[in-house]
């Protein structure tokens, strides 16, 4: 294990990747599995992974929706290490993605800043007008 000049360890992190991914998913459930990776900062296939563990763990369905997947969050859903066994997804989410809405709450919604970019293919959306009249 890598250490820095004081002897600490180092290389650690608060966050755990499935964290990070299902807040991603959280703030833009029609997300890109590329957009997560970059945001997250790994790999498209260790995305794919975490994914899939989420969709099987019952924390979130993915729905196909065109050429696109659209990610549903289970609102219920209990962490899963025993120090955490009485808090629920949603508690982890009001931390890392404040915007979040899960299933039982409705469709998501989520602030254009943080959409994912179109396909190829699909269209940009026209750009705002910002000048002054």
């Amino acid at each position: 294990m890598a250490s820095d000049e004081a002897g600490t360890r180092s290389g650690w992190t608060f966050v755990t990747n499935h964290a990070r991914v299902l807040a991603a998913i959280a703030r833009n459930p029609g997300v890109r599995l590329r957009d997560i990776a970059l945001e997250s900062q790994l790999t498209e296939r260790a995305v794919q992974g975490i994914v899939t563990d989420l969709e099987q763990g019952g924390y979130l369905t993915r729905d196909r929706v065109g050429r696109r997947n659209h990610y549903r969050i289970t609102a219920g859903t209990r962490l899963r290490h025993p120090a955490e066994a009485g808090l629920s997804v949603e508690a982890l989410l009001d931390l890392l993605a404040p915007t979040h809405r899960t299933d039982s709450q409705g469709p998501t919604t989520t602030p254009k800043d943080v959409r994912a970019k179109p396909d190829k293919g699909e269209p940009e959306p026209p750009a705002a007008d910002n000048q002054a009249p």
